[in-house]
């Protein structure tokens, strides 16, 4: 056989071979398997890929990793430590690469309990604009001078910090009318602007001519609470501006005990909202310290205790599976409920974003009372196999019954991240 046909004929198995790999259902799901993964010390990953084939396991690290199994395939994370896994067929074709993160078991207290939430913001969210009649009788609009735009965050006013929207009239009428030095947050750059303020014919006070706004109030959901730290997590997403959108920056605000007062029920098109009653004065149960894309953060006033679980363990994406879960949700006086939902979907992750998982509502008593999933049941913690996997964060406005979810492991690295001052961590 002389050399160029030994060539076509290589050339003709490897075509075939990566052919036969695009469409041969075992390698296709051992390509969707992720190349990174978080495993806790202890816990165990199955796969079942049926290959007729001899496929071997090789680990660069002894000890870390227990690989049981032939068509389905068992996992163990036996000791805490980095390795790389590589999966071969006949025990020489590369066919996947892993890396493997093995790291101590983190527990967490579940929540789903009602918070009232009351946040004020840092500096003063800009919302809307107004125009001016100055006491000529003409029509003035301040606020293009500056190039001042909706969503921009005053901090400052004349090196002056603004802490309430009241603060920015107060220096305007001090200074009466003179020039005012801005500094603004504008997607978190920092810029500084001049602005000149008019006497309102109207009410002789002196204004810039912007709608502002420096605190938010509403009801979500407790998601998990860290005992050792008094740490807690909320929401599962951020707090935003009502008009505009944005992200809200915190000074300072509270977390507080919500008593349920009433249900409206979600329909298409139409989301519903759980109503509530709370006290700041008796029932702050503790502060707020970050706003994040996963939620509201701060440490709790006293321990939190959980009627249904104890401490429970977090899970990695690679922990869960397409099928039955459960969530806890208030949505009466009873308290904390639990209630049947189901993992519709899973999207693996490799780097922080909100919408990790689609959740379907099927219990039969919460779509009665609710219609699904509604305002305030955002953060409501999600349970599967004795694990919290995530929290509810958004709602399908079609489909109240559907709504988006978030993945545990993001919230744990925004409580690290709230921990980093204190060089405290819980994944160490």
């Amino acid at each position: 056989m002389n050399r160029k046909l030994i060539k076509l004929v290589l050339f003709a198995l490897l075509s075939f071979f990566l052919v036969f790999a695009n469409y041969f259902t075992p390698i296709q799901e051992l390509a969707k398997t992720p190349s990174n993964f978080k495993i806790f010390q202890g816990d165990k990953l199955s796969y079942n890929f049926k290959f007729p084939f001899k496929i071997t396991f090789e680990i660069d690290k002894e000890g870390l990793l227990r690989i049981n199994g032939k068509d389905k395939i068992t996992i163990e994370a036996v000791n805490t430590g980095k390795a790389n896994l590589d999966v071969k067929l006949f025990g020489f074709l590369p066919l996947k690469h892993i890396n493997v993160d093995v790291v101590p078991t983190i527990k967490v207290v579940p929540g789903g309990q009602a918070i009232g939430v009351k946040l004020n913001t840092k500096g003063a969210l800009v919302v809307g604009y107004s125009d001016i009649m100055g006491e000529d009788g003409k029509i003035y609009s301040p606020y293009k001078e500056g190039k001042i735009q909706i969503g921009d965050i005053i901090l400052e006013v004349n090196g002056v910090e603004i802490k309430q929207a009241e603060d920015i009239t107060n220096i305007a009428n001090k200074l009466q009318g003179k020039a005012l030095k801005l500094k603004i947050n504008r997607k978190n750059a920092i810029l500084y602007t001049v602005i000149h303020p008019v006497k309102s014919k109207e009410d002789k006070q002196y204004r810039i001519g912007l709608w502002v706004r420096d605190h938010t109030a509403g009801i979500g959901t407790l998601t998990f609470y860290y005992p050792s730290q008094k740490v807690y997590a909320a929401l599962g997403h951020a707090i935003t501006d009502i008009d505009t959108g944005h992200m809200l920056s915190v000074e300072n605000g509270e977390i507080m005990n919500t008593r349920i007062t009433s249900i409206d029920q979600g329909r298409r098109s139409k989301p519903g909202e759980l109503k509530g009653v709370f006290f700041e004065e008796i029932d702050a149960i503790g502060n707020i310290l970050k706003n994040t894309q996963f939620g509201i953060y701060g440490y709790m006033y006293k321990d939190f205790k959980n009627e249904f679980y104890g401490e429970i363990p977090v899970a990695y994406q690679g922990q869960i599976k397409e099928g039955p879960a459960k969530i806890l949700a208030t949505i009466d006086n009873k308290g904390v409920q639990e209630f049947d939902v189901e993992i519709v979907k899973k999207v693996y992750q490799e780097s922080p974003t909100p919408k990790g998982m689609i959740v379907r509502i099927v219990d039969k008593n919460l779509l009665a009372k609710t219609g699904g999933i509604i305002q305030g049941m955002s953060g409501s913690p999600i349970i599967q196999n004795g694990k919290l996997v995530g929290a509810i964060t958004h709602v399908f406005v079609n489909d109240p019954s559907k709504g988006y979810a978030a993945y545990a492991e993001w919230m744990i690295n925004e409580v690290n991240n709230l921990l980093n001052d204190k060089q405290v961590f819980i994944n160490e």
